[in-house]
């Protein structure tokens, strides 16, 4: 819960967010559903970065993959965004979660080089419908939980990416070596159809009721809004540039799977193990940061963005140059305490500042924006790792983390020296 307005301390993470599951039913069926989606879609990556390098022998078409997870998605976040904001938020995620469910399936009937252009297709479809997704079960949280246990929600919600993270990873490397490709993809599809009959479960409204005027903006209408709005709120502006930058980086993360197969030449498995020591710091990150996250006053919340996001540049720069594997893994793990950090602390003020009506499109933008980024520098390091040692190109992303995370403390001076303690959270658009 977050800190009233006396000042006292929120109550220990771990406690408050058991109380939540145990207490909120609906929030328990949203949670849940990530859960599982999530360790399937981490239980596909491991089998497609084998699968893809097997086939290609090459470094870039695996950091291709891992920017074919972004780039739809940063496409059609624009028409995700709006969709959440003007339509049913519990049926966009049922019918994105059977889509997605189908598409995994294909995945079963490729086996040849020849084919590999269906891993993208594939690949590319799975991440648009996360688009429509992510955007509308981001949106609804705040209308799931009351508003003291929105600080809590978060924390829980980037828990549990960076759980699934580190269990679908770990437990996909351990059965994708054991019983083949084809369980990885089987296991993603069954998470994406289990997901949906829990979603379907939910009963409380996912969204505020709407004058007509804003039930039916035009998707166009709908995206102008979004903008005016976050121009108007420069509090909205600064935390819009937190994972955007986070993105810029992050073609080093694409690189893990290379890191492990071409450096540590440790197969499947040790791409599982690089990828769940990414996601044990995910985890863990947003639990060291709760108490920061209190509605009444955010200037802790601008201190501490920052502050992550020079631990996510800095421990990836040790990384580059572990002597082997378990050194790697665990500067990752650290790596991503920072990284999980600031993900959660831009998503809690961004559903604490911004009104029901035009939350799902700002998040679409905010999803958009890092997706976007991702897959360029993705791209761009792909290219760079044929040319140079794959060390070297995540040493330097590692160091553009780093200077990013300098150059957002100094622009945000402004921003953090405008709040008060008490300042209204929202503000609607005229």
């Amino acid at each position: 819960m977050d800190a009233p307005a006396s000042g006292r301390r929120p109550p220990r993470s771990r406690g408050a967010a058991i109380s939540l599951l145990r207490r909120n039913r609906d929030f328990r069926r949203l949670f849940l559903a990530l859960l599982v989606s999530f360790a399937g879609d981490w239980f596909l990556f491991v089998a497609l970065t084998g699968l893809v390098f097997d086939l290609t022998g090459s470094p870039a078409f695996v950091a291709a993959l891992f920017a074919c997870t972004t780039v739809p998605f940063a496409l059609f976040t624009f028409v995700g965004g709006p969709l959440a904001d003007r339509l049913n938020r519990r049926t966009l995620m049922i019918a994105a979660d059977l889509l997605r469910g189908a598409l995994a399936l294909g995945f079963l009937f490729i086996s040849r080089p020849s084919q590999i252009w269906l891993v993208f297709v594939l690949v590319g479809g799975i991440s648009a419908l996360g688009a429509v997704f992510e955007p509308a079960s981001s949106a609804a949280i705040p209308n799931l939980v009351d508003e003291d246990d929105l600080g809590t929600a978060n924390v829980l919600f980037g828990a549990t990416w960076g759980s699934m993270l580190a269990i679908g990873a770990a437990l996909g490397g351990l059965v994708v070596s054991a019983f083949g490709r084809e369980v990885g993809y089987v296991c993603d599809a069954a998470s994406f159809l289990f997901s949906a009959a829990l979603v379907l479960r939910i009963r409380r409204p996912t969204a505020e009721a709407r004058a007509p005027a804003r039930e039916r903006p035009s998707l166009l209408a709908a995206t102008r809004e979004a903008f005016a709005y976050a121009r108007r709120d420069h509090r909205v502006l600064a935390l819009l540039t937190v994972k955007g930058g986070f993105g810029l980086a992050a073609g080093m993360v694409g690189l893990l799977a290379v890191l492990a197969l071409d450096v540590f030449r440790a197969g499947d498995r040790g791409t599982g193990w690089l990828l769940a020591a990414r996601g044990i710091g995910a985890l863990a990150g947003p639990f060291i940061v709760r108490r920061v996250m209190r509605k009444h006053d955010l200037r802790p919340l601008f201190l501490a963005i920052p502050v992550a996001f020079g631990t996510y540049g800095l421990f990836y720069a040790a990384a580059a140059w572990a002597p082997q594997l378990s050194v790697a893994a665990a500067l990752i793990l650290g790596a991503h305490l920072g990284g999980g950090a600031q993900w959660t602390l831009s998503s809690y003020a961004l559903q604490t500042i911004v009104p029901d009506h035009v939350r799902g499109r700002v998040f679409a933008f905010d999803y958009g924006l890092v997706t976007f980024t991702i897959a360029v520098s993705a791209t761009l390091a792909g290219i760079a790792a044929q040319a140079f040692d794959v060390r070297i190109v995540m040493f330097v992303l590692a160091c553009v983390a780093l200077a990013y995370a300098v150059v957002w403390y100094l622009a945000t001076t402004g921003v953090r020296r405008s709040i008060t303690t008490a300042e209204p959270t929202r503000a609607e658009v005229p």
